[in-house]
């Protein structure tokens, strides 16, 4: 699930004391790994289950969608037999143009690396805001914050392409932010499920259309309330030939629902004909919340092609009327990547629903919960799936998109590979074509059984050794912090009170546990970026534990915890963040941020926000690395201290590195955005943007002059300032 916090930081003083012993039972180092524990039972309802009763009972899987769920009322797509799709034109992400940004992470690998080079170390410092675009997406009055639009824009040609936060998409003129068209796609504000965020569209040329006529050249999105629009990208009008008038409903077949619990935030990837969707479910709700499907349509018509449902893996058919695709099922809303040479989409995948309770889920979903999993584009079946952790009961699904690069082999050749950051701040490197890991990976004794009756942990969990770990050593009682030596002795006894044995430590009821890495990362959806030919992998990553708690049910319904389905749901009680119902299980979870909930401070010692940079040519070495972010706009209570002191703030968003040895970032909760000389760490710029920097920048050239764009929409759960301002530096021009 995304879940980013804002955790106020200032410098620090420690005080040593004694740690505390832990207690745990861990696995012994030879024991198998293969058979993964517990009772791996799923009994979904079916049509004749009794529906459960009561105030806190959710509705039946099966009964009718509530109004809105359809939100532009369209009717069910038909289906195309996957021989019929038509084959791909040559796509412009496939190689792109020097001074053009044309995916979401620039290209099909989804490096975000770009050759430009104009701006340099030595001439960063001389650059000046070119122009300011203001989307128009803010919260109104009444309407309580949900903003972080995570917008990262895509240039091609002549043109700078983007959405809102409430998926409004734009075309402007590349040089000086002039809005050229906008297409109101009509979200309303009851379909923002957590936050309001579009982080892309898609450019596609059409193989049918031909050149010339509407909609050869197409812009596509994915929808917070479950679309997939195309329009023209001269024009930006509708698509008439793809699905409905430019539309499709992608909750057909889901089942019951409500507007806000299934949603959709990133740009769906094109592969080799096949428009490949996930979605996000809200977590925290229920067990049998709307599934995880993962679908391909046809990307001339909108057609649907097949449907990968965990639990349902040989029928890859629409559900019929009446029925719905298995529900619960591990969902992914992390941006996925194609692979038109291997003809797979690699699909980053999270939980089951009810994140910290697996008692109750089938085998299948334990095999691809936080998990790589390889799908066929041709079939919709999965060729192989990578594990990052067995039996996830951390929330640690996979937020990252995976990055393609090449590797030397054993024998001089070069083997297609994939990294995939993980919130655990393990970076895994993998076989594209086979999910072998390349760099070495080994399964480590961790906690078990558990705590919790009925509900065993893994023995074994995998653990990246041939790559450099992006987190610090396990928490200890010394490490406590605070502003004064009571805040000190208030966090110490905080952890005294925890179950905490280090990563993994098995949930609990009978008192909190302390998770870390926490689920903020370790790396989250800002990904990383990769510079081919110096091979540096940029990697920025947190450092924020957790503290959570199992409660019973009574306990549960004491709280108002509430799936976010049920009639008398109330936001305030809990929802996709925090706090959360687990109907349909024996618990509800409690989660906070492991802090001092007087002054807001986080009870580990700084930093909370790193940023290094790897030699993958050379060993997989650290060059560098720093903390990210200053205590400028952070402090107790809320409030900014002003204070330019590099600590190390909790960050979302990632990096752009560039052909001129800079990389270009935002992310933390400081507000800035910087240039870091790519080679030495040394940032030689940085300026305060007008909103929180919570996305992923991007760069391109317009007329021989190079741009740096910033998505500063801010982020409302990180609680920096949200606007709706996308800001383009540049050097200043030449006279004469």
């Amino acid at each position: 699930m995304r879940r980013s916090y804002l955790f106020a930081t200032v410098a620090s003083l420690t005080l040593a004391c004694t740690p505390l012993l832990a207690h745990a039972q861990f696995a012994k180092p030879d024991e198998p790994t293969a058979a993964v524990p517990g009772p791996g039972n799923a009994h979904e309802p079916t049509a004749e289950t009794p529906v459960e009763k009561g105030f806190f009972a959710p509705p039946s899987p099966f009964a009718p969608q509530k109004a809105g769920v359809n939100a532009a009322n369209l009717p069910d797509n038909p289906a195309i037999d996957p021989a019929e799709v038509p084959q791909m034109a040559p796509q412009e992400s496939a190689d792109p143009a020097r001074g053009d940004w044309v995916a979401y992470g620039r290209d099909d690998h989804q490096t975000r690396y770009s050759p430009l080079d104009q701006i340099t170390p030595e001439n960063a410092s001389q650059l000046k805001q070119a122009f300011v675009y203001h989307t128009g997406s803010y919260p109104r009055a009444g309407q309580a914050n949900k903003w972080a639009a995570e917008t990262t824009p895509i240039k091609v040609g002549d043109g700078l392409y983007m959405c809102s936060a409430m998926n409004d998409m734009m075309k402007l003129d590349p040089t000086n932010g002039h809005e050229i068209w906008r297409y109101n796609a009509g979200v309303k504000y009851h379909s923002i499920p957590y936050t309001a965020a579009c982080k892309g569209v898609v450019y596609y040329t059409s193989s049918t259309v031909p050149e010339g006529q509407p909609c050869h050249h197409r812009i596509l999105e994915s929808t917070l309330d479950m679309r997939l629009i195309a329009v023209d990208a001269d024009t930006g009008k509708a698509c008439s030939t793809f699905g409905f008038n430019g539309q499709i409903n992608l909750m057909q077949g889901m089942g019951e629902s409500v507007p806000g619990f299934v949603s959709m935030t990133t740009p769906p990837p094109i592969v080799n004909g096949v428009i490949v969707v996930n979605h996000e479910v809200l977590d925290g709700q229920r067990r049998w919340a709307p599934s995880g499907v993962i679908r391909g349509y046809d990307a001339e018509s909108g057609k649907f092609v097949w449907a990968w449902d965990v639990n349902n893996p040989d029928n890859h058919n629409q559900p019929e009327p009446g029925k719905h695709y298995s529900r619960g099922t591990p969902n992914s809303w992390a941006a996925m990547t194609g692979d038109n040479a291997l003809g797979l989409v690699y699909v980053p995948t999270g939980n089951s629903a009810s994140d910290y309770y697996s008692a109750l889920r089938s085998p299948a979903e334990n095999a691809v919960s936080s998990a790589v999993v390889a799908i066929d584009v041709k079939t919709g079946s999965p060729r192989w799936v990578f594990q990052t952790v067995h039996k996830d009961v951390w929330d640690y699904d996979i937020g990252s998109q995976a990055t393609l690069m090449d590797m030397p082999g054993p024998n001089g050749d070069t083997v297609p590979a994939l990294i995939m950051p993980t919130k655990r701040g393990q970076t895994f490197v993998l076989d594209r074509r086979t999910g072998k890991p390349i760099l070495p990976v080994e399964e480590r004794p961790a906690p078990s059984p558990g705590m919790v009756a009925g509900d065993p942990r893994s023995p074994t969990q995998p653990w990246s050794v041939g790559m450099p770990e992006l987190r610090v050593p396990d928490l200890k009682e010394s490490d406590m912090w605070g502003m004064s030596p009571i805040d000190q002795l208030f966090c110490r006894l905080k952890f005294r009170r925890a179950n905490y044995v280090g990563e993994f430590t098995p949930p609990s009821i009978d008192k909190p546990w302390i998770e870390y890495p926490g689920y903020n990362g370790g790396s989250d959806w800002g990904s990383m970026s990769y510079d081919p030919k110096s091979g540096i992998l940029i990697a920025n990553w947190n450092v924020t534990p957790m503290y959570d708690q199992l409660v019973d049910r009574k306990k549960a319904d004491k709280l108002g915890l509430l799936p976010v389905d049920s009639p008398n749901f109330n936001p305030k009680g809990g929802g996709a963040e925090g706090n959360g119902a687990m109907s349909e299980t024996p618990y509800g979870i409690v989660v906070t941020p492991f802090w001092d909930q007087y002054t807001g401070m986080m009870c580990n010692k700084p930093p909370y926000g790193m940023i290094t940079a790897i030699d993958m040519k050379h060993g997989q070495k650290v060059l560098w690395q720093h903390p990210l972010g200053t205590a400028r706009a952070n402090g107790p209570w809320g409030l900014p201290t002003f204070l330019p002191w590099t600590i190390g703030t909790p960050n979302n968003g990632g990096s752009v590195v560039t052909g001129g040895g800079l990389v270009f970032i935002a992310a933390a909760t400081d507000n800035q955005i910087r240039a870091i000389d790519e080679h030495t760490g040394k940032v030689v710029w940085s300026a305060v943007l007008p909103g929180g920097g919570q996305a992923n920048p991007m760069t391109y050239e317009a007329n021989g002059r190079q741009y740096v764009a910033i998505m500063a929409g801010g982020h409302h759960f990180m609680m920096t300032p949200v606007s709706d301002q996308l800001v383009v530096y540049a050097l200043p021009e030449k006279k004469g």
